[in-house]
Parts: C-alpha cells; sequence; structure tokens
C-alpha cells in the first residue's frame, strides 16, 4: 500500500482527496494535517465522507512514516513550508498550489526548493507522463489551466497556434476554496454572472509554458477572459483559433493525440458539463465555420483540474494503474 499523508486537509481539495483516497486500492491515508481542526473526526467537516471513514484530523507531520505528500496549501504557501520543514528524500511530494508550476532557469536538488530554482516537473499527464514516473516532486496543474490546456494542445502539435487565441471559462463557486468571501457566498454567487481577472489570471504563464513545449514556439497572445459561474463545480471552456486546415484533418488530429491518454477523450459532438462533473475526465470537441475553429473542453475543477488528476499522478510515480481510485461516475444520466 502507498502510504499518504495530506497537509490542508481541511479544505476542499483536502476533503476531495480524502474521499478518493480512503476507496483506492493501493493508498492509506496515514495522517491528515489540520492544525485548526486538530483532534476532529474528518466528518466533522467534511460531512460527505460520513460512514466511509474514522479518520481525525492531526497537527503532527511524521513524514517518516508515509511515501508521498500532497499539499493543498493555497497558493504561495508550499515553498514557505519547504523552507521551514525537512521532509525524507525519499518521500514523494505532489504540490497542488502554483508555486512550482513554471520550469525554472535552473534546476536545484536542494532540500529547500524555491519557485525560480527547483526540480518540480509539471503534472500534466497527456503531455509530460514519461517525466511524470520518474519524478520525485510534481507541480499539479491549475484547473484552468488544465482545462485550456487540454483543448489547445492538440492544436499545439499540428502547429495551429500562430495567431492570437480567444478563450472564455467559467468555473464553478468551489474554485475560490473553502474560506467565505464577497465572492463567493450563496446569495452573492445565486443567479450571478461575472468576470474576474480579464487577461491577467495566473494560470495563462502555465498555459503558455505547455503550448510552447507541444508546438516549439508560441508567438501568438492567449487572451483569456475567466468567469464565476453560479454552480458549485465544473469548469466549461471555448477556445477559438483561427486556420485555414480542413476541420476534418483537425478532427483526426485531435483523436490521434488523445488516442492513449486515460481520461481525456474527444467526443464528436458538442459538450454539457454535467458529463465530466464528479469524474476525472477532460472531454474535447471541435467545430469550424470560415477560418474560425472553435474547440470546446469541460472539466470538473476538483477532480481532473485539481485532486483527480494529482491521485492520477500519484499513480503514474509509483507505477500502478493509472485509472486506481478515479473510476467515477459522472452526474448525467
Amino acid at each position: 500500500m502507498i502510504k499518504v499523508g495530506i497537509l490542508g486537509a481541511a479544505g476542499y481539495t483536502g476533503g476531495e482527496l480524502i474521499r478518493l483516497l480512503v476507496n483506492h486500492p493501493e493508498a492509506e491515508i496515514v495522517f491528515a494535517n489540520s492544525e485548526s481542526h486538530s483532534g476532529d473526526l474528518v466528518t466533522d467537516v467534511h460531512e460527505g465522507l460520513y460512514g466511509d471513514t474514522t479518520l481525525r484530523f492531526t497537527d503532527q507531520l511524521p513524514f517518516n512514516d508515509v511515501d508521498v505528500v500532497f499539499f493543498c496549501f493555497g497558493h504561495g504557501k508550499s515553498e514557505a513550508f519547504l523552507r521551514e520543514h525537512e521532509i525524507p528524500e525519499r518521500v514523494k511530494i505532489i504540490d497542488l498550489a502554483q508555486d512550482f508550476r513554471l520550469a525554472p532557469a535552473t534546476v536545484s536538488t536542494t532540500q529547500h526548493p524555491s519557485a525560480d530554482n527547483h526540480d518540480f516537473v509539471y503534472g500534466l499527464p497527456e503531455i509530460n507522463h514519461d517525466r511524470i514516473a520518474k519524478a520525485q516532486h510534481i507541480a499539479n496543474p491549475g484547473c484552468f489551466a488544465t482545462c485550456i490546456q487540454l483543448g489547445l494542445l492538440p492544436a499545439a502539435h499540428m502547429r495551429l497556434i500562430n495567431k492570437d487565441v480567444s478563450v472564455n471559462a467559467i468555473t464553478g463557486s468551489t474554485g475560490a476554496g473553502v474560506k467565505p468571501g464577497a465572492t463567493t457566498h450563496f446569495s452573492w454567487r445565486n443567479d450571478n454572472l461575472s468576470i474576474y481577472k480579464a487577461f491577467m489570471h495566473q494560470h495563462v504563464p502555465e498555459i503558455r509554458q505547455s503550448l510552447r513545449q507541444e508546438q516549439g514556439y508560441l508567438d501568438a497572445s492567449i487572451d483569456f477572459i475567466p468567469y464565476r459561474g453560479d454552480f458549485a463545480r465544473g469548469i466549461f471552456a471555448t477556445e477559438v483559433i483561427k486556420t485555414d486546415e480542413p476541420l476534418e484533418k483537425i478532427v483526426k488530429g485531435y483523436q490521434e493525440f488523445y488516442k492513449g491518454a486515460k481520461f481525456t477523450h474527444y467526443v464528436d459532438k458538442p459538450l454539457d458539463l454535467k458529463q465530466v462533473v464528479n469524474t476525472n475526465k477532460c472531454l474535447v470537441h471541435v467545430d469550424k465555420v470560415d477560418n474560425k475553429l472553435l474547440i470546446t473542453s469541460c472539466i470538473d475543477n476538483l477532480l481532473k483540474g485539481a485532486v483527480g488528476q494529482a491521485v492520477q499522478n500519484m499513480n503514474i510515480m509509483f507505477g500502478i494503474d493509472e485509472t486506481a481510485g478515479l473510476r467515477l461516475k459522472a452526474s448525467a444520466f
């Protein structure tokens, strides 16, 4: 069994990770760390887990007892944690924050990596599977970044991204984290829609990084407008590229690109968000009008956009079935 530790276990991603791991056939949760809830039952916070676990939160950090530790911190906290704590070199790390997602100019093997100098591998299995399998440290991709990249990467592989790309994507309220805020509480979010961080979202650099990796260059702008949705979970994205390539050739390129992917699938018809909610899937569809290629992609922001992908990365790192613990049913009928 893979022995697992979880840091930041009381948040949305921590709870969803526990939900996956208590049912994982080859993993065992050794500790779920939360200083604010130390001693409390996990079910006192994550009430959807009643009957699934008797685990309690702890403020202890028994790293010597685990094989892998998941960082479910807010952004910026992972780097600080590694400066202040010593984790045995043999223990693998999967970080769900954005601290180490961008490749450094130089690689360090020191015990205390910084965001500018680290050995974390970007954990998008569709393009980095072999590197993930050999990695000790993984930077899990962002939720918007995962959805948008998986829509655009086959186009990048075909060298189609030569003009600015227009991206619109809407996300559920769980993407903002468990702590209530002015734009996340029910009364404000319900029956509402709003834009935030237009053209300046923090996930754009990692999207550009992956597209450049696949295409070999990227001179075009990624013009991304994110929306807050009035639903709890899921991301639905559209990406528009201008190209004269025929649709039939593009569809074949998408099908070929994802033919070996375990969770990302090309679909021949328009998508619905409910097809992916509660799963680790990404579904992708393309259509074309004149020279405008419309790409649609959708994921569950907490699963393929966060902890589902993190567990997928864990499976790859430990050489077990990539789909273990992730065979989940969508909420759609």
